[in-house]
């Protein structure tokens, strides 16, 4: 339960209270994950992120960025960004959630269910950090996730790229989500998550370049889910691998058609 919640009036105020307070604080933004289960936080001081200016999306010079503070409403709403993340934010099916639940907060719940993970992986997405660095998601996700997320570039954002998340129902717990896009030289990416440890690219399909049944069966042989009640082991690998190659016929098929 939270104790202390401090509101800086800039982010390097924001920074100096979390080296104040250390692993004691969290940054919180909408606080849709820090309040609820599974993700609910034990900190006991939360370092309020509103009104630092870290809402705004912009594209310019063929890139996207995305403000940490930005919601996922405003991540759907927004003509910039790639149709494939919007349609991501679009699988939290809440409205209600969706206008409090921040773009950043979703990253650092890291939850099974990271529906947004996937479709940022295979548009090779770059985590902003205060102090003007940064860091390719893959690496952020694997790393300590200490410092503070101003935001999220997407450098090819014009890459053809397709999602997709299978549930029993639109509120129901999450199978697996999955995305696929094709660089510019024809490269496969493709990311999963929910029948893997975490989200992540499947390097090892990708440089196979199959299609098809071929791509489907890679798919269901590198996936190790584990059974629950969203289903069993079998089921898992085979809707993995179905998805997989499905949404690549779509991503080619877009291409094609353009």
């Amino acid at each position: 339960m939270f104790e202390q919640f401090l509101k800086p009036a800039s982010v390097d105020e924001a920074v100096k209270f979390k080296s104040q307070f250390k692993d004691d604080a969290v940054f919180m933004a909408g606080g849709s994950k820090l309040n609820a289960a599974p993700t609910r936080s034990t900190k006991s001081v939360a370092i309020s992120l509103a009104g630092l200016g870290l809402s705004e999306i912009k594209a310019q010079g063929g890139k996207v960025t995305i403000g940490a503070t930005a919601t996922l409403q405003q991540v759907i709403d927004s003509p910039v960004v790639p149709a494939a993340v919007r349609e991501a934010a679009g699988f939290v099916y809440s409205r209600n959630v969706r206008n409090q639940a921040t773009f950043g907060g979703e990253l650092f719940a890291l939850q099974n269910e990271a529906v947004l993970l996937p479709a940022l992986l295979v548009l090779n997405a770059k985590v902003l950090l205060a102090g003007g660095a940064d860091a390719d998601l893959a690496s952020w996700l694997n790393g300590p996730r200490d410092a503070l997320v101003l935001g999220v570039v997407l450098p090819e954002a014009n890459l053809c790229c397709t999602t997709r998340k299978v549930a029993r129902s639109a509120g129901g717990l999450t199978v697996l989500t999955a995305a696929v896009a094709l660089a510019a030289n024809g490269q496969q990416r493709i990311a999963i998550e929910g029948v893997i440890s975490s989200p992540a690219r499947l390097a090892a399909v990708e440089q196979k370049q199959l299609t098809g049944e071929a791509l489907q069966t890679a798919v269901s042989e590198t996936v190790a889910p584990v059974a629950d009640l969203r289903g069993s082991v079998s089921y898992k690998r085979y809707i993995a691998g179905v998805v997989v190659a499905d949404l690549l016929a779509d991503c080619q098929q877009i291409i094609k058609e353009k």
